[in-house]
């Protein structure tokens, strides 16, 4: 098929596009540049793409798309909160405008990118597809609003999934520092301590990176039938862990490291256990292979090789937030994280909207 992935600069996309390639995909990329030049180890590899805020697309960017795996997000709770208003735009009501469109141009599978976050505050009691949402961040309830939205859409033409994404770990060209395992693994080498920013009593599902790619692709391969109009909770059921037993795993794998608490750590609201039975009985194509120990063992040798600092992993390379009060404070981005029209001639900018053969 000829695929868009939106958001194919990012964390995730990073991982995605290759292995849709090497799966015999063609794949068409949409930006908007914001981790342009924030690279670890070896940069993407280009594809053909749309440089183009998500709030800009019309259906005329999708026109001879096949299928679109729908990435682009502000993406995670602390970006979110900076302007809510800003990640509902994004996150929720421009992701709903794309389905539209993709609709309207007669693309028939829409793969989106959700989150197990709009389970929220969920608890002890393992939650499935059919258990209420109960979000807490602005992040969360974009979620939820987006899915509810594109699901409105599904019909005989338009076949419509959402994978609830656990909380991703592992090693991209993109890398994210300010996800829970690379976050507490980066701390660990860099400065022997496993820091906690929570009291680590929270469950939390957590998937590989690249375990996330191939359930994407596998739900694209997947019957129709089998999948339409559905959501999938992505993850495995032995990755749900207290964030205490990850810090105690990340302290067993780190040499000399040892369990400490930020100042003001306490409960974290954000929740959740989850069961992922669906995915398993219904697509096993898709079932997550690493569990939480290899992937701190692969991020581990990776921050060992390269030799990563605590400026390297909280700097703005590698932790989001950072990157867009850099951009910001640079005058590149305005509050509602647009570029202002200068901004194509600053390092790391986003290029002219348009298509960039890469």
């Amino acid at each position: 098929m000829r695929v868009l992935v939106t958001g194919h600069e990012g964390y995730i996309g990073a991982v995605l596009v290759p292995m849709l390639r090497e799966s015999g995909h063609e794949v068409v990329g949409l930006d908007t540049g914001f981790y342009t030049g924030c690279d670890f180890g070896t940069p993407p590899a280009p594809v053909p793409a749309i440089a183009r805020d998500l709030r800009d697309v019309v259906p005329g960017d999708l026109a001879g798309i096949d299928a679109v795996m729908h990435l682009a997000a502000i993406s995670n709770d602390p970006i979110g909160h900076l302007n809510p208003e800003t990640t509902y735009a994004i996150n929720a009501h421009a992701s709903v405008r794309l389905a539209e469109a993709a609709r309207a141009v007669g693309v028939r599978r829409f793969l989106f990118s959700s989150s197990c976050s709009l389970y929220g505050a969920a608890g002890d009691a393992p939650v499935d597809e059919r258990s209420a949402f109960n979000p807490v961040t602005p992040y969360g309830h974009s979620k939820v609003i987006a899915e509810e939205g594109i699901h409105a859409l599904a019909d005989a033409g338009f076949s419509p999934v959402s994978l609830r994404n656990a909380t991703a770990f592992g090693i991209s060209p993109r890398l994210r520092g300010d996800v829970v395992i690379n976050n507490l693994v980066g701390w660990a080498h860099a400065t022997g301590e496993v820091r906690l920013q929570s009291d680590g009593r929270q469950w939390r599902p957590l998937v590989h990176v690249r375990d996330i790619c191939t359930a994407f692709i596998a739900l694209l391969d997947a019957d129709r039938d089998a999948v339409h109009d559905q959501a999938f909770n992505v993850g495995r059921d032995d990755n749900n862990l207290r964030i205490r037993t990850v810090a105690e795993l990340v302290q067993a794998e780190v040499p000399r490291s040892r369990v400490t608490f930020a100042e003001g750590a306490g409960a974290d609201v954000r929740d959740y256990r989850v069961d992922f039975t669906k995915l398993r009985e219904r697509v096993p194509a898709a079932v997550p292979a690493w569990s939480v120990e290899d992937g701190i063992r692969e991020v581990a040798e990776a921050y060992a090789r390269v030799g990563l600092t605590i400026e390297d992993l909280t700097g703005p390379r590698f932790t989001r937030l950072a990157r867009i009060n850099e951009l910001k404070a640079a005058g590149n981005l305005d509050d509602d994280l647009r570029w202002r029209p200068a901004a194509t001639e600053a390092p790391g900018a986003a290029p002219a909207a348009g298509v960039v053969h890469g």
